[in-house]
């Protein structure tokens, strides 16, 4: 049955279609020119197509030959080093196995590079990880851009990897796709524990054998890491942008439902008309903005999603997000919002019932097209029957209200995302795991030029007090924009301790600002002429999330009046672990607020 679309959500639609509506026609237009061009490979010489089917055995070249089968292009992030990713690597096989026994083909098409945040935090290797992104969409272009395919299989989990294999299928939006999740691991050591652990060490308590200890016991096997952060924020909008088979964003791998969806991929892809570039429109992110805000998700996706949806002729705002944050209820605790992981949540009813409630609430559009058809199939949960895959309607009811909850008793009545804004730029601040009476303050400055000088103060005692702590030339232009995870600790130390605690930068922290107030993605940035640049330390700070200001209390004649002070490393500076390689994309990237891109 469908339901009545909320006002907001359809003065949003409304809004984003207007304002994307010339560069929206561009892009279809190229989508369908493309299309009504047939498969580019009957257009190739016979020397090319020799060479595209070579490696082939004898039944797919005679296939391949004829011109009519449809060839699906399998293009991975696989690799054996991260968790996530290491079950992608039998996909291919088994996707070949599945597509050829529908009537299809498939080749490898190519692998793209898929770093992992966890092993860089705090190292310099994060000063690319954002930019991997973008790495990503261009190796997606490489594979794609052989003219031997009617459709892709996008296999990829984790945080840049996913938003970049949408952006290079959508160079190719003519071509129907589907993205293969891998699953997350088993739950491991409780996350309150993991936290705890984390703190003590912070404070010295614990040395490194006991957190090294913690922290494999959290992260241990095959499998995506269970806290809902950036890697499963990607496979929840996935399924809710319609990218996804219904309920297979959360199934374990290495077990028989993990295989049978995968198989079931590459038989869909083979049945679907719709190029990914006319699924993916102003419905389906607007789906996924609400859907990120209903879970408390991942704030890398204010920067993901813009730039996905620019990819695709859509000019999405935080303006847009701020909107929708205002009506979505928050219906999930997950860490870091709360104690429970991933698994928690598919168990109590998962993607299945918290669609459902976001439908029945009118918050969601449900004629939006997916790879199964609308949004309603997303209701249904799949299953393994002695007649094989098929789905079932999902849970009625939340079988953990403490995990996930109906839009008639939410945790907050109000999205986990707010934007700020005020003299000191704009900023989103993740509010859902923010305690009501920690969600504004105003305190002195304490401004930094990294997270390690940061820490060194709390180490020797100097930010036992109230304090905004300023953490600035960390932005896309400055040093690529790293996370900023190692500040969670010793500010969360400070807050426990009775203290006023904020921090303000211009780099990220994806989900881990956790119960400490932190505006971040601050823009302009500090190294692009921001008035980051122009605070003090001793400046009083205001954040306040309920009202959205982010403002510096100094006169504003005499703020405007001061020099920037601090800067960004030059390319000299910014040079090792490979970074020397990516000068030309701090020049190039564009702003936070446009989705931190190299692409225009």
């Amino acid at each position: 049955m469908s339901h009545p679309l909320h006002p907001v959500v359809a003065r949003v639609t409304e809004r984003l279609a207007e304002r994307s509506a010339g560069r929206r026609a561009s892009y279809l237009a190229r989508v369908r020119d493309a299309r009504a061009a047939g498969p580019a490979r009957a257009a190739l010489g016979c020397a090319n197509l020799a060479h595209g089917f070579a490696a082939c055995g004898p039944a797919d070249k005679l296939r391949l030959r004829g011109g009519v089968t449809p060839n699906i292009a399998i293009v991975s992030a696989y690799n054996d080093m991260l968790s996530a990713h290491q079950p992608l690597k039998d996909y291919p096989d088994l996707l070949k196995a599945a597509i050829s026994e529908a009537g299809g083909t498939a080749q490898f098409a190519g692998g793209v590079p898929a770093m992992c945040d966890g092993i860089t935090q705090g190292r310099a290797g994060m000063e690319l990880s954002l930019f991997s992104r973008d790495v990503v969409a261009m190796a997606s272009a490489v594979a794609l851009s052989h003219d031997m395919f009617d459709g892709a299989l996008m296999l990829g989990v984790c945080d840049k990897i996913v938003p970049g294999l949408v952006i290079g299928a959508l160079s190719f939006g003519h071509l129907p796709v589907i993205l293969v999740p891998a699953g997350p691991m088993a739950s491991g050591l409780p996350n309150a524990e993991k936290a705890r652990v984390r703190k003590r060490f912070a404070t010295g308590e614990a040395g490194r054998e006991e957190l090294l200890a913690a922290e494999s016991a959290s992260y241990h096997s095959p499998g995506t890491c269970t806290f809902y952060g950036t890697a499963n924020s990607n496979q929840m909008l996935m399924e809710v942008m319609g990218l996804h088979l219904p309920g297979a964003s959360f199934v374990p791998p290495g077990t028989p439902l993990r295989a049978a969806l995968t198989a079931e991929a590459g038989r869909r892809v083979l049945g679907l008309t719709e190029g990914v570039g006319e699924i993916l429109d102003e419905r389906a992110f607007v789906n996924g903005v609400v859907a990120l805000l209903a879970t408390g998700g991942s704030t890398n996706h204010t920067l993901h999603l813009v730039a996905m949806a620019a990819a695709a002729g859509i000019e999405l705002t935080w303006d847009d997000f701020d909107e929708l944050s205002a009506v979505t209820p928050t219906l999930t605790r997950l860490y870091p919002n709360g104690t429970a992981d991933v698994n928690h949540f598919h168990a109590a009813g998962g993607t299945a019932f918290l669609i459902g409630e976001l439908l029945d609430a009118g918050l969601l559009h449900e004629d939006a097209r997916t790879v199964a058809g609308t949004l309603s199939a997303y209701r249904e949960a799949p299953e393994i029957t002695a007649d094989g895959l098929t789905w079932k309607p999902g849970r009625a009811e939340s079988g953990a209200p403490d995990v996930l909850r109906p839009v008639a008793d939410p945790f907050d009545a109000h999205g986990g995302l707010h934007t700020v804004r005020g003299n000191l730029g704009r900023a989103v601040v993740k509010v859902s795991a923010v305690a009501e009476e920690h969600r504004s303050i105003e305190a002195p400055a304490r401004v930094f030029a990294s997270q390690a000088e940061l820490q060194d103060a709390f180490a020797a005692g100097d930010l036992d007090r109230d304090v905004v702590a300023v953490v600035r030339y960390q932005g896309p232009r400055a040093n690529g924009m790293p996370e900023l995870h190692r500040l969670t600790p010793p500010l969360s130390v400070l807050q426990d301790r009775g203290h006023r605690v904020a921090l303000v930068t211009d780099g990220r922290m994806s989900g881990a600002s956790g119960t400490v107030p932190a505006a971040i993605h601050a823009s302009p940035e500090a190294a692009s002429g921001g008035p980051l640049a122009r605070v003090r330390d001793g400046d009083v700070i205001r954040l306040d999330t309920t009202k959205g200001l982010l403002e510096v209390l100094v006169p504003d004649a005499e703020f405007a009046a001061r020099e920037p002070t601090g800067s960004a490393p030059d390319d000299a500076e910014w040079s090792g672990t490979g970074r020397e390689l990516f000068h030309a994309f701090r020049n190039a990237v564009g702003p936070a607020e446009r989705g931190a891109g190299v692409f225009g």
